[in-house]
């Protein structure tokens, strides 16, 4: 199955266990690879033939831009929802999402989930 791979999204979101992750809100960062068949789009150059990857970039971003979960892993799991759901030719999505400032005294780290989902 081939791969398509999109990196660095980024928008400024409110996910987050604690009162002000909520209301102060932090950078969050997501990369997602996407299994689907791309023969046809190898084989013909047409735009239709492969997976409209502006729409999932704007539709991650408005995800993590709205959503307002406590938990990282539940973000992660709406994105891949949201991915999944934008295109019957997809089988499988991985969501890798990053949490690039978390509050956390004396850490200057990230926090990351990866989470990988497939259509039943």
């Amino acid at each position: 199955m081939d791969q398509l791979h999109i990196t660095g999204i980024r928008a400024y979101g409110y996910t987050g266990a604690l009162p002000e992750e909520n209301v102060l809100g932090q950078w969050f960062e997501v990369d997602l690879t996407l299994w689907l068949d791309l023969t046809l789009a190898g084989k013909s150059d047409a735009l239709a033939d492969t997976h409209n990857y502006v729409y999932v970039v704007q539709a991650v971003q408005q995800l993590m831009r709205e959503s307002r979960f406590q938990l990282i892993e539940r973000l992660a799991d709406a994105i891949a929802t949201t991915v999944l759901t934008s295109d019957a030719r997809l089988h499988q999505v991985k969501v890798r999402l990053i949490k690039l400032t978390p509050p956390i005294p004396d850490f200057s780290g990230q926090i990351a989930v990866e989470i990988v989902r497939q259509k039943d």
